[in-house]
């Protein structure tokens, strides 16, 4: 019993003292005793290196198959064969995970190797990809022996980006908004704008993000603007691709205003011309002219709005006053005229207060209501416009039936009063001669009622009627001296 005890004892110190050596770190202190591969020179060139793949094939299966690394053999074989080879630097201490190396013609391993030489050790260093991930390896320098050092995940690279930039609309206005849109590109975490003027001037910039890619901007200055935009990706690589646009800013029309009379007097009833067809676009042509008329107070008389050339509105001011007259004038881009060019106007219509006189028609004397014409002329003074007119006029009569009726002679003072626009009424003296020898002439009391047929502020034209009554004395009785008229006057 005591035999089996010891015996037990001693195999399983054996088995750990076995586990314990291979778990253990192989500390590596010098290289090129047992080497893997034969390697002419001292230190060899990467391409010598690469013969490896070629002539030790066979023997690099058996090692990566001890390592469980042989679904490893065929990338490492082919990517070997066209590896970038990497001079690097292992430090003093740090582990390959297994390496390669050769006793008595035999392919072994060593796992968890460390460096632990008196210096760093120089290496060739490359890599295999295989399943996203990659695997480095090394081959020390003048050593054909192979080490795996490390593994690490595949940095794919991001996909380069494309900028794509919209700018719009093409042409615009001062002020109004131009929208900044980049959503059509491509792989980008950032981007950003920069906005110029033609000069070159730099007068704005922006940045982007993925989920922010769309800006939008005025500009205060006609003129031509360009975008000049650059995207980067995840690596901070910037797109190569042109990415610029532009957009124009409308130059607003300029107004010009023509007036056909300053100062407007005697100007009631007659046209007014306002004309803007002198004003000018830069960059295209005027499209439409808005007029406004306001009086003394700011209330607005009239508007009106033309959309064709020529840009003229003719106007007839039925009242006196002082008036302004507001032009705007727009482009076909619709950009209106700024508020300091020269198209307000104020002025002052005033109405025409002499006016000449003509009447003409029948007369009847009394007596026998003999029938005559006449014929006057006279001077018309406004003393209200509109209201209250002042006449003198003078003419005469022709008898119809001859002798003995005389030729009248006719010489009045009246005062008008206007009825509205429709009608009037005449009241005032005047002097009637003789209608006959045996009658007396002598001063009249006259009263008149007449009728607008038409009245255009400068000229007025009616019918009228009219009693001219004698002032009643010993020579001159109401029988035989009144007098009826039936006429048309005109003033001009």
């Amino acid at each position: 019993m005591k035999g089996k005890k010891l015996f037990c004892i001693l195999v399983t110190f054996i088995l750990v003292l076995s586990v314990v050596s291979f778990a253990a770190t192989h500390k590596l202190t010098r290289i090129g005793v047992n080497t893997f591969a034969r390697i002419r020179g001292n230190v060899p060139t990467a391409e010598v290196m690469k013969t490896i793949a070629q002539n030790y094939a066979g023997d690099i299966k058996i090692g990566l198959d001890k390592v469980g690394q042989g679904d490893m053999y065929l990338p490492f074989i082919e990517q070997l064969k066209a590896a970038t080879f990497v001079d690097k630097s292992i430090p003093v201490g740090d582990k390959f995970v297994w390496m390669f190396f050769r006793v008595n013609g035999k392919v072994q391993v060593w796992e968890d190797v460390e460096w632990a030489g008196q210096k760093p050790l120089d290496v060739f260093s490359f890599s295999v990809t295989k399943d996203n991930k990659v695997y480095e390896y090394v081959i020390p320098k003048p050593c054909g022996n192979i080490a795996f050092y490390k593994v690490s995940d595949l940095k794919v690279p991001p996909p380069p980006t494309t900028c794509d930039l919209v700018v719009s609309p093409a042409k615009a206005n001062i002020n109004e908004p131009i929208t900044v849109d980049m959503t059509g590109t491509k792989n980008a975490t950032a981007m950003d704008v920069e906005v110029f003027t033609a000069q070159g001037t730099k007068v704005g910039a922006h940045s982007f993000t993925p989920t922010a890619m769309k800006w939008q901007t005025t500009f205060d200055k006609p003129g031509e603007y360009v975008f000049k935009a650059k995207a980067v990706n995840a690596d901070g690589v910037a797109s190569t691709n042109l990415c610029q646009a532009k957009t124009y800013v409308n130059f607003p029309p300029v107004c010009k205003l023509w007036m056909s009379c300053l100062p407007c007097d005697d100007y009631v009833g007659r046209p007014i011309t306002f004309d803007v067809s002198g004003s000018t676009d830069a960059d295209g042509q005027i499209a439409k002219a808005s007029f406004q008329i306001t009086d003394e107070a700011g209330n607005v008389v009239d508007s009106f709005t033309k959309t064709e050339k020529p840009f003229v509105w003719e106007k007839v001011f039925k009242q006196a006053g002082k008036y302004t007259v507001s032009v705007i004038v727009f482009d076909d881009m619709g950009a209106a005229s700024g508020a300091g060019d020269p198209c307000k106007l104020a002025f002052e219509v005033t109405q025409k207060r002499f006016f000449f006189l003509a009447e003409f028609g029948g007369l009847l004397a009394r007596g026998t209501y003999t029938g005559y014409v006449f014929g006057r002329l006279g001077l018309l003074y406004s003393l209200a416009p509109d209201a209250l007119d002042l006449i003198v006029r003078a003419g005469g009569a022709i008898p119809t039936p001859g002798a003995p009726w005389k030729f009248i002679w006719m010489a009045d003072a009246l005062l008008n009063l206007h009825l509205g626009d429709a009608a009037y009424i005449d009241g005032g003296l005047g002097y009637s001669s003789q209608e006959k020898l045996e009658r007396k002439g002598g001063i009249d009391l006259i009263g008149a009622f007449g009728v607008n047929l038409f009245n255009n502020y400068t000229s007025a034209g009616s019918i009228f009627a009219e009693v001219r009554v004698p002032v009643i004395t010993a020579d001159r009785d109401w029988d035989n001296h009144h007098k009826l008229l039936l006429g048309f006057r005109y003033i001009f």
